[in-house]
């Protein structure tokens, strides 16, 4: 009998193909989801659906105590945690949409006795300190706060943690405006000072999330924390350069602003959004996540004890995703 798995977040870029990767594995799939999410990537006729309402804790109560009733008193084999907010209009917002919801799931599993095999929680490289200190921005600092909740239930819980750098892939949109740009002819860095950035291709990623299902772990030992990318790293010109070469783009105006500049717009952007209530793509957090000039990590250790190999150089994946861009007629 085939493994059973939920995915939560599953509408989302990252869970529609981690829904996709668990399909291929031959799992029973659940895709956990809003009312109000699209299905746009879930239209494999495998995929069983449950509407889950991670942010109200009594509504979630009500879901998850129902779903038990309904299959034999049991949840599910696997459970991987891919829902969260990327763009908040405040820390609250943020911390109530990844903290406070992880904390709602973990607990009502334990307390209902559907505990899984592994709970994997997919956070994210900007929970990781800088120099030893708290993350600096609030998704950040909400995403760790979603790992201590989970941490909080070790004794109670198997689980993992992945903390991801940049993901890119089909499907994918805060990537996809650079290819809009660079099709325009208009290539726009920040910051003078060199930067190291990150990226991971969505299909490692989820290649990594099934190993780290399976992984052996001591017991009593603490939760795993994995950083992943691709193991190399690079300039934001590389990917920009990548995106000219897959789009036949030539003549690309590239634009450097200096951080003071970006500031300046990411505050006007921040004010903006609060008398409007929507959330900008440029604001205070936006500009924290962008002055940074080191987004390396080590993947030492997530080859080590979950096996995990890029397959996907940073040129293989920026063709495949242009290739994808191109069929899908986003370009």
């Amino acid at each position: 009998m085939a493994y059973s798995i939920l995915i939560t977040g599953a509408s989302g870029f990252v869970g529609s193909h981690l829904v996709e990767a668990a399909l291929a594995a031959g799992m029973e799939v659940w895709a956990g989801m809003r009312t109000s999410s699209s299905r746009q990537w879930l239209q494999d006729e495998r995929i069983n659906f449950i509407t889950l309402s991670l942010n109200d804790s009594e509504e979630l109560r009500n879901q998850l105590s129902s779903f038990k009733s309904e299959h034999g008193g049991v949840g599910w084999d696997y459970v991987v945690h891919a829902a969260g907010a990327t763009k908040a209009a405040d820390e609250a917002e943020f911390m109530h949409a990844n903290s406070e919801a992880t904390g709602n799931l973990v607990e009502y599993l334990c307390a209902f006795d559907m505990v899984p095999r592994r709970f994997v929680l997919m956070s994210s490289l900007s929970a990781s300190s800088m120099g030893g200190a708290a993350p600096d921005t609030t998704y950040g600092r909400s995403k760790l706060a979603a790992e201590q909740r989970v941490k909080a239930a070790a004794e109670r819980m198997d689980s993992v943690i992945l903390r991801p750098t940049g993901v890119y892939g089909p499907r994918e949109r805060d990537y996809f405006l650079m290819a809009k740009s660079i099709k325009r002819r208009i290539d726009f860095a920040v910051g003078f000072k060199p930067q190291y950035i990150t990226f991971i291709y969505v299909k490692d990623l989820c290649a990594a999330t099934m190993a780290a299902l399976h992984s052996e772990r001591k017991a009593g030992s603490e939760v795993p924390v994995y950083p992943l990318s691709d193991g190399a790293a690079y300039t934001s010109r590389d990917f920009s350069l990548l995106l000219q070469k897959e789009m036949g783009v030539r003549r690309v105006l590239h634009i450097t602003a200096p951080l003071w500049l970006l500031k300046a717009v990411c505050c006007v952007g921040q004010w903006w959004g609060g008398i409007t209530h929507k959330m900008t793509a440029l604001n205070k957090d936006k500009y924290n996540i962008l002055k940074r000039r080191d987004w390396r990590c080590d993947i030492s250790q997530a080859v080590a004890e979950l096996g995990y190999r890029p397959a996907y150089t940073l040129e293989r994946g920026v063709a495949e995703t242009v290739a994808w861009y191109k069929k899908q007629k986003w370009i």
